[in-house]
This record gives C-alpha cells, sequence and structure tokens, in this order.
C-alpha cells in the first residue's frame, strides 16, 4: 500500500517538472507570433480554471464539512491576509511568482488530502492523484515563464522545479502517517491555503491572462474548471 501511494503522488508531483520541460521548449522552439501569445494566456487561463475548480470542488467543501463557521472564516481571511502581505512584499521586489505560490497552494494541500484518504477509498486516492497531476502541468507550464520573466535561469528554474516535483510524496506521507488522525488540522490548512489561492487569482493571474479581443483566453479558464468538475465527478 506505501508503494502505491508513493507511486501516485510521484506521479502527481512529477507533471511539475514536466510542465516545466514543456514550457522550456516552447520558449526556445516555438517562433514569437501572435499565435503563440495567444496560447500562453491561453494556457494561463486554463491553469486559472483548474486552480479555481481544485479551490471550488475540493479544498474549500473538505473544510467546511470539518469546520464550524468561524473557525472556517478564521483560516480563510488569514489565508487571504498572509498572501496579500507576500504579494505586496514579491511586488516591491519585481518577482512575478504569483502563478507559483497558487500551484503549492493547491498542490501540498491536496497532496495531504490524498494521502490521508489513501488508507480508507484507494479508488478515490487514484482519481485524486490523477486530478492533480493534471492540474499541475498547465500551472507549472505559467510559472516557469513567470520565473524566467522574472530573472531566474532556465537551469535554477528547472532545478527548483524538479525539487517541487518531490513535494507531492512529501505531502501524501504527512497526511497519511500524521494528519489522518487530526481531521481539524487538514481542514484548516484547506481553508487557509484557499484563501491565499483566492487572492492570488483575482489580484494576479487572472487579470493577466486577459488579452482585448480574445475570447480564447475566457474559454479556457472555463474549460480549466470543467477539468475540475469531471475530475470531481470521478473521484
Amino acid at each position: 500500500m506505501l508503494k502505491n501511494l508513493i507511486l501516485f503522488s510521484g506521479f502527481a508531483g512529477s507533471t511539475v517538472f514536466i510542465g516545466g520541460l514543456l514550457a522550456n521548449y516552447f520558449n526556445h522552439h516555438i517562433k514569437e507570433t501572435p499565435l503563440k501569445y495567444e496560447i500562453i494566456h491561453t494556457m494561463m487561463s486554463f491553469g486559472s480554471g483548474i486552480i479555481l475548480s481544485a479551490l471550488a470542488l475540493v479544498l474549500i467543501p473538505k473544510g467546511m464539512e470539518t469546520l464550524d463557521v468561524l473557525p472556517m472564516a478564521m483560516s480563510f481571511l488569514a489565508g487571504a491576509l498572509l498572501f496579500m502581505f507576500i504579494d505586496k512584499y514579491l511586488a516591491t521586489k519585481g518577482g512575478q511568482t504569483s502563478t507559483l505560490l497558487a500551484m503549492m497552494m493547491d498542490f501540498v494541500p491536496e497532496s495531504i488530502a490524498l494521502g490521508a484518504v489513501f488508507a480508507i477509498e484507494p479508488s478515490m486516492a487514484t482519481l485524486l492523484a490523477i486530478f492533480i497531476g493534471l492540474q499541475n502541468l498547465p500551472e507549472a507550464f505559467n510559472s516557469f515563464r513567470d520565473l524566467v520573466q522574472s530573472g531566474f535561469t532556465v537551469q535554477k528554474t528547472l532545478a527548483i522545479f524538479f525539487a517541487l516535483s518531490f513535494f507531492g510524496v512529501a505531502g501524501a506521507l504527512i497526511g497519511h502517517f500524521i494528519l489522518s488522525d487530526f481531521p481539524f488540522v487538514t481542514a484548516h490548512l484547506m481553508t487557509f491555503a484557499s484563501g491565499g489561492i483566492l487572492y492570488l487569482l483575482i489580484q494576479d493571474i487572472i487579470p493577466e491572462s486577459k488579452l482585448e479581443r480574445n475570447y480564447l483566453t475566457s474559454l479556457g479558464a472555463t474549460l480549466g474548471f470543467l477539468v475540475g468538475i469531471v475530475g470531481e465527478k470521478l473521484i
């Protein structure tokens, strides 16, 4: 069973590195054209839709199942406020790391949830791992571009993504062996992450994905959310 947990969580995390590799290939082997610009923004909006679906269909519902109104609201607000301050600090440094923060804020709690439910519902955990892996791909694609534009070298960015790909295994093991007996802690973590994700989406990611007189970006976000709906229905 432990072997399967590592295998599934490893797959979910590996798409972080794969997304970075795809973004690097796209940057260096696809000519600079208006179509390339549209594809980049459509991928960004698609990733936004998937992040939003994780927020609305996985993180918040799991928190609401366990927490009372006041603790839930406090965790959510704490997440939003903390990442507002982090975002303001990063803005003063000229960095573009909002997509990376949003990706990690849904990737880590979901990985913990994956580990927590694996012993109880293996089939649900398997589908959850696939869902996490699918949403990491476009998010990593966009995050890679953001980090390179912020001044990170390609090699350093890929090294960061390679390291982050193991967060899924670490989170799943923590959820399985430590937090499975503490559902309130897991619920607070998910609700806290939800507040931060929603702030980052509204403040940075969704506005950046918008193009004038282009409708594919809005469709991309909608399709991204549909991926979440389908994944949640299968789970």
